[in-house]
C-alpha cells in the first residue's frame, strides 16, 4: 500500500494586518522597507479570543471533507506548533475534543518551522505499520502573541495560521516517495525563546526583560539556510533516484520572499513551480507549508502524478523534507 496525502486544508484568521499598519507599530521602520527586504505585503493576525487551537480546528475540518472521511475515521492526530495554547496538556487533545476525533491517539510535534514535514513523516511511519489507518496532520502557529514589536527584524516577519492534511492509502504509484529530516542543534542558539520553561520558568524578571519575546539572529538563519538545505535536498533527491530537474512543484517554508528566491536557486529548482504565500500572509511557522499546499491544492495546480517536494526549515535548526508523487483527492 502506498501512502499519500488524501485531503488538505487551511484557515487564515479574518484581520488583515498590512506593512503600512505594521510600520505605525513598529518603530524604524516603513511599509516600502518591510516589502522591499521581506516581500511580505500583508499577514494576518488571530483575534483576541482565537488561540491556536482554534485555527487547527477549522483546518482540520476543511481538510477532512475534502478527504470525505468522517472524523471517527481517524486513528492518529499530530499537531505541529511552537505556539500551543498551553505548556500542557497537547494542543491536539483540545483539538480533538473540538472536532470529536475521540478514536485517535493524539500527539503534540515542536519542530518549529519544520514540523508539520515532521509530523508528516511520522504519519506515514504510523499508517504504514497500521494498513487502513488514517492520520490527521495539523500546524498551527500564532506568532504574533509572542513578536517582540519593538524588535524590526522579526515583528515584520511574522503572521497566524493554521494548514492541515489527511494521510492514508492512495494508488500504488502515488505518495509519500522519499523524506529526510535532519537537525543542527549546535545551532540551537539563533532561533528561541528564552524564558517561560525550566531552564527560566516565568517569573517578575522574565516579564521585565522580555523573556517570552521570540529572538532570532536573521543573518545566522540566511547563512544556515543557504549552506545546509541545498545538499540536504541534493541527497533526498539522489535517493529518490530523480533530479531537481525532475520535480515538478516546491512547496517550501514561506520564511522570507527574498530568502526563497536565493534557496530555491541554490537548490537548482528553479525549473519547478515554487509556491508563495509569503506575499500574503508572512511566515505563519509551522503551517507555511501545509497553509501553500492548500492554496496550491485548491487552485487546481497540483496535477495527479506531479511529483511535489514540501521543505520545511526552522529553529533547532530543524530541517524536513518529503518528496511525494502527487495524489488527486477525490474531493477536490
Amino acid at each position: 500500500m502506498s501512502i499519500g496525502i488524501i485531503g488538505t486544508g487551511s484557515y487564515l484568521p479574518e484581520w488583515v494586518v498590512t506593512n503600512a499598519e505594521l510600520a505605525q507599530r513598529v518603530p524604524g521602520t516603513t511599509a516600502e522597507q518591510i516589502a522591499g527586504k521581506t516581500d511580505i505585503h500583508a499577514r494576518r493576525f488571530a483575534a483576541a479570543a482565537e488561540a491556536t487551537s482554534d485555527l487547527a480546528v477549522v483546518a482540520a475540518a476543511r481538510a477532512l471533507e475534502q478527504a470525505g472521511l468522517s472524523v471517527d475515521r481517524i486513528d492518529y492526530l499530530i499537531v505541529s506548533t511552537s505556539t500551543g495554547d498551553h505548556p500542557q496538556p497537547p494542543t491536539s487533545c483540545l483539538v480533538q475534543d473540538r472536532i470529536g476525533a475521540y478514536g485517535a491517539g493524539c500527539f503534540d510535534v515542536n519542530a518549529v518551522c519544520a514540523g508539520f514535514v515532521h509530523g508528516l513523516v511520522l504519519a506515514q511511519s504510523l499508517v504504514a505499520a497500521r494498513p487502513g489507518a488514517h492520520a490527521l496532520v495539523v500546524a498551527a502557529d500564532l506568532y504574533s502573541r509572542i513578536l517582540d514589536f519593538d524588535d524590526r527584524r522579526t515583528a515584520v516577519l511574522f503572521g497566524d495560521g493554521a494548514g492541515a492534511a489527511v494521510v492514508g492509502g492512495v494508488a500504488d504509484d502515488r505518495g509519500l516517495a522519499e523524506f529526510d529530516l535532519a537537525s543542527r542543534g549546535d545551532r540551537h542558539d539563533v532561533i528561541w525563546v528564552d524564558a517561560g520553561g525550566s531552564r527560566r520558568p516565568a517569573s517578575v524578571k522574565t516579564l521585565a526583560d522580555g523573556g517570552h519575546f521570540f529572538r532570532m539572529k536573521g543573518r545566522d538563519v540566511t547563512d544556515i539556510v543557504l549552506h545546509e538545505v541545498p545538499p540536504f535536498v541534493d541527497k533526498l533527491l539522489a535517493r529518490a533516484g530523480v533530479t531537481a530537474a525532475d520535480v515538478d512543484h516546491v512547496v517550501p517554508h514561506q520564511a522570507n520572499g527574498k530568502l526563497l528566491g536565493q534557496l530555491v536557486e541554490r537548490c537548482g529548482l528553479t525549473g519547478a513551480s515554487t509556491h508563495r504565500t509569503v506575499e500574503k500572509y508572512g511566515n505563519v511557522g509551522s503551517a507555511s507549508v501545509p497553509v501553500t499546499l492548500d492554496e496550491a491544492n485548491r487552485a487546481g495546480l497540483l496535477a495527479d502524478g506531479d511529483l511535489v517536494l514540501l521543505l520545511g526549515f526552522g529553529g533547532g535548526m530543524s530541517m524536513g523534507a518529503s518528496l511525494l508523487r502527487w495524489a488527486a483527492p477525490a474531493g477536490k
